[in-house]
């Protein structure tokens, strides 16, 4: 079979192990493990869902070394204990679940990696206690609460060449082990602000022995040793790789790229490939997402190593290039929102040995096998939110905003298997949770007709967009995705057609499912009569109506010469959308004030933690206050009045008051067709106003339920 991307899949060396193709899966968190924290059956059939779908080389997310001082994933309870929500491999009691895992990714000829790490001072969720009596952090170098470079670090002592001998044992055990369970290869995590990390960087590093900063022998002697150590105790078919910061940023002591490449090379004397990365100082434990920095702006500050034409993706090829200029012979490779066409071009230039990634596979399991039969158009592809990021930050299991099913393969209402009757199904609504319940169930073998009353499909997906950003979260691009698959799948699409009871009636189906989305509400507020007072009803019906016209990005384009919103506003509402509009209005030259009549908690809720802190520093420098805690009194000709926490009066002038806390169930819609089919759902924000991932688990749940 020819494949569009022939240096892509063609077969590759790590180390001892031959692998199929170029594409990595590189490894990240998702807290499947069982409960007593052991690989189960959900964490296999994720894993191998993964294999199934193509990937040459998987590496399984990480795993602690030491429990549970090596894991960050952590929630200690009030009374001093704790329970680990991240895997851990320091017992050869856990050695049969991983050997289930690699049975069966072994079954579609994928090759399977573990990678390994120390969490060291890294606190990420800030659920780790700071008392050094009960997490005793040994790095590097003592490093106080004052020389910490923020929250999401625990103070660290300096390691004795005793602890730092046990500490190279523990890696080795852990490899040990990996090769007991049947694994092709480890990776050897000394990235980000790990344990291993405080060795490799002179802003952690002060020691004077053989394991200080002093040159590079000294600094890479902790990680070289620990790969020695792994591939002594493991066989020779088995690969070690690593994972290690090639560059730091935002401290004057960090590490360049040029130290890094240097760094690189020694540790290429000992390993089998090398998987490198960027580290902002300071910032969530250093990982660098380059497509995410340009949200909400890109900073004055971007990395100058990196590749910046193309908004992130592909930022990070630059160092592997770096390090490639050293001479370095074994594979080098990143993941840095990397896709089938990005990868083939920087194989073919010689930038990369291997292409990783990791959002893109999650979004889309099977994009391997899709990418090399040329079915592009048959990818889910992701937009970067970053949401599946955000529920590890949050110690919560993984999950993908547009891939209802990760994670859930073994869930019986999340499986796919084709209708043992055909039915006929009627959606209402082309929104995110209809156009997926009209995918599934035709999938399924169902006769599907969906009416829109609109011009397109997306529901509020092409708005929401323009909110967003297109070059930060394209969210058209998974409209594009549905509106391809029910094409075809043979599914009925009727735009500007709103279902009435008159039509259902005479179409007579067996199934009736309503996603008409969430229904605005009135403001119980004196003065919402004024012109000055605009619900996001109407904004949202002014973007509908230009967009009969023009595409979401001219849209947003005109709206930055133009919108009906004046020069001073109020935005009612601290929560995503408010946060979001008042940072869209920000830009386009408007004065905003942000008022939210809940607690100061509640506050930027339903944001992802990486997007919320980049907008909040970003919204206080564009001088936007936002204010929790108030009481909405009344609109007036002035602005809007509100009573402060303490009870006294305030009158915020304004323009426009824009309110966007006026969604509700649409139980007026649901009325008009109750009693009218027996098989009827009412789903997403239809039901419950919600977020776009639940409208789409919504309609993936309910389109295998017909």
């Amino acid at each position: 079979m020819t494949t569009p991307f022939p240096k892509l899949f063609e077969p590759g060396m790590i180390g001892p192990v031959k692998v199929k193709n170029r594409i990595i899966k590189t490894a990240n968190g998702t807290s499947y493990m069982d409960e007593d924290q052991t690989c189960g059956e959900r964490m296999i059939a994720y894993y191998e869902r993964l294999a199934r779908g193509g990937v040459g080389f998987l590496v399984v997310e990480s795993c602690g070394v030491e429990y549970p001082l090596g894991i960050q994933h952590i929630h200690y309870f009030d009374d001093g204990s704790y329970q680990g929500v991240q895997l851990h491999f320091d017992d050869d009691s856990l050695i049969p679940g991983f050997k289930r895992l690699t049975d069966a990714c072994h079954k579609h000829d994928c090759k399977v990696s573990l990678q390994f790490q120390h969490a060291g001072p890294w606190n990420p969720t800030g659920k780790l206690p700071r008392d050094m009596s009960i997490r005793e952090i040994k790095c590097a170098s003592t490093m106080t609460e004052e020389e910490l470079p923020g929250p999401d670090f625990l103070p660290c002592r300096e390691m004795t060449i005793d602890e730092i001998e046990e500490q190279i044992d523990l890696w080795g055990s852990a490899a040990e082990r990996a090769y007991r369970a049947g694994f092709d290869a480890c990776e050897i995590n000394h990235a980000t602000a790990h344990q291993g990390n405080t060795f490799l960087s002179r802003i952690w590093n002060k020691r004077t022995d053989e394991f200080g900063a002093q040159n590079y022998e000294n600094r890479t002697r902790f990680l070289r040793r620990c790969v020695e150590e792994a591939k002594k105790r493991t066989g020779p078919e088995f690969a070690v790789h690593v994972l290690m910061n090639a560059a730091e940023y935002n401290h004057p002591r960090a590490t360049t790229l040029e130290e890094g490449a240097e760094m690189a090379k020694r540790v290429a004397e000992v390993a089998d490939g090398i998987n490198v990365r960027g580290e902002r100082y300071g910032h969530r434990g250093g990982l660098l997402q380059p497509d995410r920095l340009f949200y909400p702006e890109p900073p004055h500050d971007l990395p100058e190593d990196f590749d910046w034409s193309r908004g992130g993706k592909g930022g990070a090829v630059p160092l592997v290039e770096a390090i490639k200029a050293k001479g370095v012979k074994i594979p080098v490779w990143t993941a840095c929102r990397l896709d089938p066409e990005l990868g083939e071009e920087y194989l073919r230039k010689g930038s990369l040995d291997f292409v990783g990634m990791t959002r893109r596979l999650l979004a889309d399991p099977e994009l391997p096998n899709k990418a090399k039969e040329g079915r592009l158009e048959d990818i889910r592809w992701c937009h970067g939110c970053l949401h599946c990021f955000d529920m590890r930050n949050r110690n919560k299991r993984l999950e993908c905003r547009i891939n209802p099913t990760l994670g859930r393969e073994l869930l019986p209402e999340f499986q796919t298997r084709m209708a043992e009757t055909k039915k006929k199904v009627i959606v209402i609504g082309g929104g995110p949770a209809g156009m997926e319940t009209a995918r599934v169930a035709a999938k399924r073998g169902h006769e599907v007709t969906l009416y829109e009353k609109a011009e397109y499909l997306g529901g509020l997906i092409p708005i929401a967009a323009i909110v967003k950003d297109l070059e930060s979260d394209d969210l058209t691009r998974f409209v594009k995705y549905q509106v391809a698959q029910l094409d075809k799948e043979g599914v009925s699409v009727r735009l500007k057609s709103e279902a009435t009871p008159e039509i259902i009636r005479s179409e007579n189906p067996d199934v009736l499912v309503i996603a008409a989305g969430a229904a605005h509400t009135k403001i119980d507020l004196p003065g919402t009569e004024r012109p000055s007072f605009l619900q996001t009803e109407k904004l949202h019906n002014t973007l509908k109506f230009l967009t009969r016209y023009l595409a979401p990005a001219q849209i947003e384009k005109l709206s930055k010469l133009w919108m009906p919103v004046k020069k001073r506003v109020v935005v009612m509402g601290g929560t995503l959308h408010g946060c979001e509009l008042a940072e869209f209005l920000t830009k386009r030259n408007r004065q905003v004030v942000v008022v939210h009549d809940g607690p100061e908690e509640e506050l930027g809720d339903k944001m992802t933690v990486d997007d919320l802190a980049n907008l909040w520093p970003w919204l206080k420098q564009n001088h936007v206050p936002i204010w929790a805690g108030v009481e909405y009194r009344q609109i007036t000709e002035q602005g809007l009045e509100i009573n402060l926490k303490d009870q006294r009066k305030y009158v915020l002038k304004a323009q426009n008051i824009i309110t966007t806390q006026d969604w509700q169930a649409n139980d007026t819609v649901v009325s008009r067709f109750e009693g009218l089919v027996a098989e009827t759902f009412v789903i997403g924000s239809c039901a419950e106003p919600g977020l776009i991932v639940d409208a789409i688990r919504d309609g993936a749940r309910i389109g295998r339920a017909i």
